[in-house]
Formats: C-alpha cells, structure tokens, sequence
C-alpha cells in the first residue's frame, strides 16, 4: 500500500528508513492485544534507522544526508518516514543501518529497567528472563558496567551457547525445576533484582525467589503470544484468567517490589527519554547482536519467525 507522505513540519525531519527493528510491542498490536495501540488504522513498529533526506526549518543539530537511528510511537513499518527531531539520534560512524535499528528500544528497555526502576547496585545479582533475546542480551552488557552477577533464563539449552559468549554467569531454562536449579545457583547468594517479560508460574515463582528488599521489574508477558496467525480465544482466556496475583501485605511483610513498565508510554515525556536516552549513550554498549536480517518483501513471515520463541538477539528487517 502506499500514500502520500507531507513535507515534514517545522521540528521534524524526513527519514529514508533503511532498517526497521523488531519488538513484542509489534506482534501484540498486529494482533490488537496492545492497550497502547491507536484504536483507528495504523502502521505498526517502533525503531528504525535511515538517511534524512529533508528536513523543518526548526532542525539545526541534523543535515540532509545524515544517518539516523531513532524511535516512533508506531509507523516504523515503511519506506520514509517524518519523525520528531528530538526522537532521531545521528547513527555511530562504526554502526550499520541494521544495527542502528536494532538499537534503541531494547536498549532503553533494559536500562530503564535496570537503573531508574530496579536501582541496580554494583556486585548485584540480577535474574534476566528470555535472557537471549535482544533485550535480555543488552540488560546483560548494562548490568555488567555494575559488576552484577547475572544469571539467564531461555527457553532451551542450545541457547546457553550464546549467553556464554554474552558473560552471563550462570544459565538455565524454563521447566518444572526451575526453582531448584534458581536454588543451586544462587547457593548463599541474594537475589536482588528481577527482569521479567514472560508471565505465568515464572512471573510467580520468580517474585518468590526474590531476597527481601529485592525488585521485580515486569515489561511484558510472551505468554499471551499467538502461537498461530489466529488468536486462540480460550487459551487466552485461561492465561488472563491464571495471570499470576500478588497479596499487598504480604508485599509488605516479605518486603519485595513489584514494578511494571511499557516504554512506549514515555514517548509522551521527550525530556525523560532523552535524559535516559543519554545516559544510555555514556554507557558505550557494543552494538545489538543480531540474529535474523529479513528483507522488507519478507516482513510477515519475518514476523512469524519473531514470534516462535526461536530467535536469538535482533530480528531486523532491511528495508533498501
């Protein structure tokens, strides 16, 4: 499908988009399971990276022919696109389009549930769920610039490979022993902090292994992902109906924290992204490891593939 796209206003610019990153945010509002997702017709995707090819007469710090990265409350799925300046970042010289795009939204995710909500100390020991995917690997890199002791939690052993070469500390994978291999692992170790994104009995028994004055941070809930192009009403019912449930007192008695987060939201406070966005940037990560590189003819079964459990760092899609 295409459309006419305006000449951007004032304060924004206009981006060739070159790459486009993948995020859960996108499958949950294609299947309009997203609370964030407008309710009239949209293009969905959050980040991307590209060339400026015109730009407002407001915008003095980005020139016509600039590399770019950057973020968008939806409509990242395209070929050009007009984005607010101070959403748009100049790309790293050393960085490609893939990886620019890979970048931004896991990142600011891990961060932004590490530090301002999960107050990592240093020598720490952090518990990361889908400990593989792109979020998980650079809340990994983040929590080790604290010296943290980080432990990660994939879906299946031929995964440990990769979070070896990542500096995990320790791994293991979700079963029915989880709690006991938590339990070995941890030995006379505190667990301080918690970064969650499945849901379910992991959610559960994640927040009881917590130490007290521990955090649980919760920024999804895969366990509500299609598993087909057809939503499965009654499955998911039965997994809203079991969501797991916390008692406020006992919160209080066992003195733990639970905290829950959708990033897209602070798109609305430009000033505290960019804040976070810069302190971000001080940290100096190597670039997203990416997994998939789907060209853009191929963006619905790239989606498919995001979405069966089986990727490993960033699935991005290279759109020119």
């Amino acid at each position: 499908m295409e459309e006419e796209l305006f000449s951007p206003a004032k304060d924004e610019v206009t981006v060739q988009v070159k790459a486009i990153g993948f995020n859960f945010a996108d499958v949950f509002s294609v299947f309009g399971l997203y609370s964030a997702t407008p309710k009239e017709s949209f293009i969905p995707g959050l980040e991307f990276s590209g060339i400026i090819i015109a730009k407002g007469e407001d915008v003095k710090d980005f020139q016509i022919g600039d590399s770019v990265y950057g973020t968008t409350r939806f409509g990242a799925y395209t070929t050009h696109l007009n984005v607010q300046k101070d959403y748009v970042f100049a790309l790293p010289k050393s960085w490609s389009f893939e990886e620019g795009a890979a970048f931004p939204v896991q990142a600011l995710t891990a961060y932004y549930a590490l530090l301002p909500l999960g107050n990592l100390k240093n020598s720490q020991t952090v518990l990361i769920h889908s400990a593989a995917g792109g979020v998980g690997i650079l809340a990994n890199r983040i929590a080790k610039k604290w010296n943290a002791f980080t432990i990660g939690l994939v879906g299946d052993e031929s995964k440990y490979s990769i979070l070896k070469e990542e500096g995990f500390d320790a791994y293991l994978i979700r079963s029915k022993a989880f709690k006991q291999e938590m339990k070995r692992i941890l030995s006379e170790k505190r667990l301080d902090l918690v970064l969650e994104c499945t849901g379910g009995q992991y959610f559960s028994d994640s927040y009881a292994m917590l130490s007290p004055m521990g955090r649980l941070v919760t920024y999804g809930s895969a366990v509500f992902t299609p598993a087909s192009s057809h939503k499965n009403w009654f499955k998911l019912a039965y997994h809203y109906l079991t969501r797991p449930s916390i008692d406020p007192l006992s919160m209080i008695s066992d003195n733990k924290s639970v905290m829950g987060f959708n990033l897209i939201w602070l798109w609305n406070e430009k000033l505290e992204l960019k804040k976070h966005f810069s302190s971000l940037s001080e940290l100096n990560l190597s670039p997203q490891r990416i997994g998939e590189v789907f060209s853009f003819d191929e963006l619905i079964p790239a989606l498919d593939y995001f979405r069966s459990g089986k990727t490993i760092g960033k699935v991005v899609v290279k759109v020119s």
